[in-house]
């Protein structure tokens, strides 16, 4: 299979550590083309840039040209320009690629200023920026201080009411560029960072992920607004003094995730494990600063899968929940307390009670509370574990083992239901089926997260693709020590099995159980136990996409 091919449209680096050396050390990792494509020459080491050349249009338009003819990009990531002419020039190369290619996703990494102080951006520059290539984008990766350049005035009415100084976020920002302190203030507060990203989005970038890489602090925090989802994206600092190149493994890292046809939520996930990765294997080149250093394999570590907050909050990262005593093992879904008698009687131990109801009725409401208080009794007196679906205050008044939630639940919970949820006790079983959900649920140390769809199922409407079993063996393998349950689309004892195979600590079963759940259980139970004797599946090294990326305004799909 042809790799798919990612543009860089960027400077070089005569020390080899940032820039297009960087980027193609990225885009190794993830196993796409890189076509690195030169837009200006630095001169620079370890310690300082000397001089910065912009190439002439004509030469761009000649690399351009030659590559479009024959290897046409799935995404393009751009970094250092060298001046307005070549921020507008890429801009119009976009609107080609997109007109003749179909869906091209565009990452822009404004790079303005070296970490040295060297200025790479005039006003003129940043109106081109703001005006041209960030309303074209999928994703822009911007620091601090590049977001306050970038959002300029647009970014103070949501910064309304925040002690902020609007002077600080105004369109003349090159001085904090140039290395000068004008805005420490905004550049430096966490709080301000929904606010510059909300401003991006504003001005036309779909998506904005501002990085805090440069910060100080145990946490490495960046602010992630997209689409899908939005919040603080950390994993803990790591203490290197070699960290040249690092956002420019960020951008590409991400350009590469979209290519391989990634939603940019997913593809932030995936760049801060691959920069992570890159800063613990980053090596000394010179007398400053050396180079980080992106490799194959930083999917498969689950040190390196961040937390994805829920709100503005700094987050925390929590020990990870290993297993809570025995295996989940076969996880029956019923819908009844005559049902959860019926499946602990053909032997499961592990019950989720799911009713669904929609602002229940008095009635309504008691009969509710009438199945899982039987429901409740039943486990207890089997020695088995019930999850409660959705009911979590139920649950916690009956004294239930645990609750399974979905994500849109405990983001409707807000910030005081979380904590309230997690003071009371309960085992939480967290749904998951993107890498930014999943993201999401470690950050909350849950009894285990479930993955899924694993097969197609028309259990429920769903945006996502099946996992597949490649990614649910690679959930079991990233979110350790957490467990993981395989659920969606389970049919047959032989899907037991193969899911048994890739390591899950439980695999649900609905509609399977059938009418008589002492007749299906023997067959299901020995199609576990056969599974889990299997050789155990491998991990891929990257997972594969489960949410369809969506397209930019006016771009067809290609067939």
């Amino acid at each position: 299979m042809t790799a798919p091919i990612v543009w860089s449209i960027a400077g070089t680096d005569s020390a080899g550590g940032a820039g297009l050396a960087a980027d193609q050390r990225a885009a190794g990792a993830f196993g796409v083309h890189l076509c690195p494509v030169v837009a200006a020459v630095t001169a620079q080491n370890s310690r300082a840039v000397t001089r910065i050349e912009p190439l002439p249009l004509d030469l761009l338009d000649a690399q351009l040209q030659a590559l479009s003819d024959d290897m046409p990009p799935r995404a393009v990531k751009t970094g250092l320009l060298g001046g307005a002419a070549q921020v507008e020039f890429v801009a119009r190369w976009i609107d080609r690629l997109r007109a003749t290619h179909g869906d091209v996703a565009l990452v822009v990494d404004p790079v303005l200023a070296a970490s040295s102080g060297a200025s790479f951006a005039n006003a003129a520059t940043l109106a081109a920026y703001r005006d041209a290539l960030l309303p074209r984008a999928t994703l822009t990766t911007p620091n601090r201080r590049e977001a306050v350049a970038l959002a300029g005035r647009d970014a103070e009415p949501a910064l309304a009411g925040r002690d902020a100084e609007p002077a600080l976020a105004g369109r003349d920002a090159e001085p904090a560029l140039a290395g000068r302190d004008a805005e420490p203030a905004l550049a430096s507060r966490d709080d301000a960072l929904p606010a510059l990203a909300t401003a991006l989005r504003a001005g036309g970038a779909s998506a904005a992920c501002i990085t805090g890489g440069d910060d100080a602090g145990t946490l490495a925090l960046d602010w992630l607004a997209a689409e899908h989802a939005q919040g603080w994206v950390a994993l803990p600092r790591i203490a290197t003094p070699h960290t040249h190149g690092t956002g420019c493994t960020f951008a590409s890292s991400a350009a590469a995730a979209l290519a391989l046809g990634f939603v940019a939520a997913d593809a932030v996930v995936l760049a801060k494990m691959a920069t992570a990765h890159a800063l613990r294997h980053g090596h000394a080149a010179g007398a400053g600063a050396g180079p980080v250093a992106a490799r194959e394999g930083f999917a498969s570590d689950p040190s390196l899968m961040p937390v994805l907050s829920f709100d503005a909050g700094t987050p925390a990262l929590p020990a990870r929940a290993a297993r809570d005593g025995e295996r989940l093992e076969l996880y029956a879904i019923v819908d009844s307390a005559e049902r959860v008698r019926r499946v602990l009687a053909a032997g499961v131990r592990t019950v989720q009670l799911r009713i669904k109801t929609s602002a229940p009725n008095a009635a309504d409401a008691r009969s509710l509370r009438a199945e899982v208080a039987a429901a409740v009794t039943a486990c207890r007196d089997a020695g088995a574990r019930l999850f409660v679906n959705d009911h979590w205050q139920l649950a916690i008044e009956l004294r239930a083992h645990g609750v399974h939630l979905g994500q849109e639940d405990l983001l409707a919970l807000g910030p005081d239901g979380r904590r309230l949820l997690a003071a009371s006790g309960l085992a939480l079983g967290v749904s998951s089926h993107s890498l930014w959900e999943l993201a999401r649920a470690v950050g909350l140390a849950p009894a285990y997260i479930a993955c899924g769809p694993v097969w197609p199922t028309s259990t429920k409407a769903m945006p996502w693709r099946p996992q597949g079993l490649d990614n649910l063996a690679w959930w079991c393998a990233v979110a350790a020590p957490t467990p993981v349950v395989a659920i969606g689309g389970i049919l047959a004892p032989e899907q037991v099995r193969d899911a048994a195979a890739c390591g899950p600590d439980g695999v649900c079963i609905v509609r399977v159980l059938g009418d008589d759940p002492s007749v299906s259980v023997p067959a299901l139970r020995a199609a576990l136990d056969e599974g889990r004797w299997a050789p155990r599946r491998r991990a891929p090294a990257l997972p594969q996409p489960s949410l369809p990326r969506s397209l930019p305004d006016g771009v067809a799909a290609r067939g």
